[in-house]
């Protein structure tokens, strides 16, 4: 195998293929560490949306260890892909959109990155939504809840609202439009002073109600003569799914931080001690101080933004505040910009960088209303998550089983940035990849279809609305046998 010196120089590249931002990584590029890549999960981790999730499982019924546990579940199967995405970014240095060029074609691989890039922009609204609530509360709070005002024709929410969000979308512009080297420092200082502010609001939830209240006496709704007796298996792997396909996005686009590991150690080490152990720590802090408001509120606050509105004014409310804020923005740069910048740059290297692909996410961020996708968990969870989970699965099938069963690991470098190379395959698309992709997705849209509400329950068989609870899991499968078969059967005899 040749030395990564070697295998970065590339012959004869396509120049519509590539620019600086999706070209090889050089080793003097390649400096993240375990402790940066394990930074990088803390910081997209501690957010409001991962707060909202075990908060919104206990609202299903679970009771407080019940929801932790299928968090923690979740993002342990989800850390499976995340790693094994993760290699080849690591071993030659190229981002998601160029790894994809493997599997699905030169052009075809436009069509994965822009599912997953769609995604993303939904999240980065739903992020920024967020951060601008925040703020919003902390004027609230200063100058009264009468400052609010009425809701605006058509959006739904009131001038103040919509000008916090901007101002919000505004920040995160700023620090687009510095690249990628300032996601890798945001996330560094933000994640230790984000574990920190956790436990100080679990600290204070603890103190104020003298305990956690109900958290560890509240029953599951699903135990004999509760409102929900024997449901429990149906909410679970819903549920389940919905904590894999969370993280599903970034376990497609991993490699376009992976690339700049030092070695397969650090991207696998980082990510392990990150992704699954911090997230069940937030879901434990989420739950604790969920059911500590009812002692001290005397209903549930699951909503922290909502929380911080309602613990008053002075210092500690503007700290709570600066903090939501951070980790609102150190999950939404890293998490859910570069791969849409990335997805945009692939459609067209020569005419598209970082910035430009950065402020066209951002844009799709604004235009997707995503106060609308957080109206209720139902909707966040059943229908947003547990739906791309369901396109993102069968992405994920197909590039895991491509590049390790198939490939055995080894990439042509020089042909992923060639036109007339092995990966043009038939017109830039590779038909066996586009008919498993389709293949994986279909059985899961007449279940996605009921959930939405676009058919009523009757008209769809039981069979495929209990499929979509297993979206993410069906879609990967499906997808990702009909590809390995496929490819098989295409393949020439030695």
């Amino acid at each position: 195998m040749s030395s990564l010196k070697e295998i970065i120089v590339l012959q004869n590249p396509d120049p519509s293929l590539l620019n600086d931002d999706i070209a090889p990584t050089p080793e003097g590029g390649r400096v993240w560490s375990v402790h940066h890549m394990a930074s990088l999960w803390i910081g997209m981790v501690v957010c409001v949306p991962t707060y909202l999730l075990a908060g919104g499982l206990v609202e299903a019924g679970m009771n407080w260890w019940q929801a932790v546990l299928t968090v923690c579940l979740g993002n342990a199967i989800v850390l499976i892909p995340m790693i094994l995405n993760g290699h080849p970014g690591t071993k030659y240095g190229i981002p998601f959109p160029v790894l994809a060029r493997a599997s699905f074609g030169i052009l075809g691989a436009n069509v994965a990155s822009v599912m997953r890039g769609l995604v993303a922009c939904g999240w980065f609204g739903i992020n920024t939504w967020i951060g601008g609530a925040a703020i919003y509360q902390l004027l609230l709070a200063l100058m009264g809840p009468e400052t609010g005002g009425e809701a605006l024709p058509l959006l739904g929410i009131n001038a103040l609202e919509l000008i916090c969000f901007l101002v919000f979308w505004t920040v995160q512009a700023v620090i687009i439009w510095r690249g990628i080297e300032s996601i890798k420092v945001l996330e560094t200082i933000a994640a230790p002073f984000l574990v920190i502010m956790g436990l100080l609001l679990m600290g204070w939830a603890w103190n104020k109600a003298d305990g956690f209240g109900p958290m560890f006496s509240a029953p599951s709704q699903f135990i004999e003569g509760g409102p929900k007796e024997g449901q429990f298996w149906s909410v679970f792997f819903p549920s389940l799914t919905a904590m894999v396909g969370f993280w599903a996005t970034l376990s497609l686009n991993i490699p376009d931080f992976t690339r700049y590991a030092k070695s397969q150690r650090d991207q696998i080490l980082g990510q392990a001690i990150g992704l699954p152990t911090f997230m069940t720590l937030f879901a434990f802090i989420s739950v604790a101080v969920t059911s500590a408001t009812i002692v001290i509120y005397g209903e549930p606050i699951s909503d922290p933004v909502a929380l911080l509105g309602r613990m008053g004014g002075g210092i500690s409310i503007i700290l709570a505040l600066i903090a939501l804020t951070v980790a609102t923005l150190s999950t939404n740069i890293a998490a859910n910009v570069v791969s849409p910048a990335n997805a945009i740059i692939n459609l067209a290297p020569q005419k598209f960088d970082f910035r430009v692909g950065g402020m066209i996410t951002a844009g799709l961020g604004i235009a997707m209303f995503p106060w609308k996708i957080l109206e209720s968990a139902g909707s966040y969870i059943f229908t947003w998550l547990v739906g791309y989970s369901a396109l993102l699965g069968a992405i994920g099938g197909i590039l895991i089983i491509d590049y390790f069963l198939i490939r055995k690991t080894e990439l042509n470098l020089d042909a992923l940035y060639h036109r007339s190379g092995e990966y043009w395959y038939k017109s830039g698309y590779n038909p066996v990849a586009m008919v498993a992709l389709f293949a994986g997705i279909i059985p899961n849209v007449p279940g996605f279809l009921v959930q939405a509400g676009f058919l009523g329950a009757d008209t769809v068989p039981l069979f495929f609305q209990t499929l979509y609870t297993y979206a993410w899991f069906v879609g990967f499968g499906v997808a990702g046998a009909v590809h390995f078969a496929g490819t098989k059967l295409m393949s020439k005899p030695d």
